[in-house]
């Protein structure tokens, strides 16, 4: 559990799971966090966290978590203006809901499940968690070549921490074509970056969490 004076990047810290992440790790005495999101009211949230925190540099930032340059730019000014990012929580997220093929009971023709939205999805809840991903890492291997640092050793400790958000839609759930694959993606991606981040010090993991009270789970009813 080595959090006390690292700083973390979240994405979606605006709202649901994002935001909780965000909380708990501001009271875990970290140095600083950059909490990223669309929203503008990721400011809100930052300013909210930052008088409970005072000992914590909290930086907002607004922004497309799929655009390279923003990307970018929110691990490197932080950086420079805190310190290298060591944690990484990417759980800026989406849904598209529905059934991939429904049949009009009147004409009998079957509409398939749009394609846009699933090219959507994907691009926001597996390609852009596992770029960010990507980034931290970037970033910790690129400070250790500097430091003439070679192949991590286990004695270092820990260098940095992935954790994506999956969720249990990856074992399948009627309505969440897209939604489960881009979460089983997650899973896949974890593993993988896991055996190449190693040997920099980070390790990359994943939670499938269930119905959890968000914003976004409200917003599919009730029901």
């Amino acid at each position: 559990m080595n959090i006390k004076g690292a700083v973390g990047v979240i994405t979606g810290a605006a709202s649901g799971i994002g935001r909780a992440v965000s909380t708990a790790l501001a009271t875990r005495d970290v140095a600083g966090l950059a909490l990223v999101d669309r929203s503008e009211a990721v400011t809100e949230v930052a300013d909210e966290l930052q008088s409970q925190n005072p000992s914590v540099k909290i930086r907002p930032l607004s922004g497309d978590v799929t655009d390279e340059a923003f990307r970018r730019e929110v691990f490197e000014s932080t950086a420079r203006e805190i310190r290298l990012p060591r944690i990484c929580v990417p759980a800026a997220g989406i849904t598209r809901d529905r059934l991939s093929v429904k049949v009009n009971k009147e004409t009998g023709e079957a509409d398939m499940y749009p394609m846009a939205d699933f090219k959507l999805v994907t691009e926001i809840n597996l390609i852009s968690p596992i770029f960010w991903a990507l980034e931290l890492v970037r970033g910790i291997a690129e400070d250790r070549f500097g430091k003439g640092q070679k192949r991590w050793a286990a004695e270092e400790g820990l260098q940095g921490s992935i954790i994506f958000i999956g969720s249990v839609s990856s074992q399948g759930n009627r309505g969440q074509v897209s939604y489960g694959a881009t979460k089983a993606g997650l899973a896949g991606a974890a593993s993988a970056l896991t055996r190449e981040a190693m040997f920099y010090g980070i390790r990359c993991g994943v939670i499938h969490p269930g119905f959890t009270d968000t914003p976004m789970v409200r917003a599919m009813g009730d029901e």
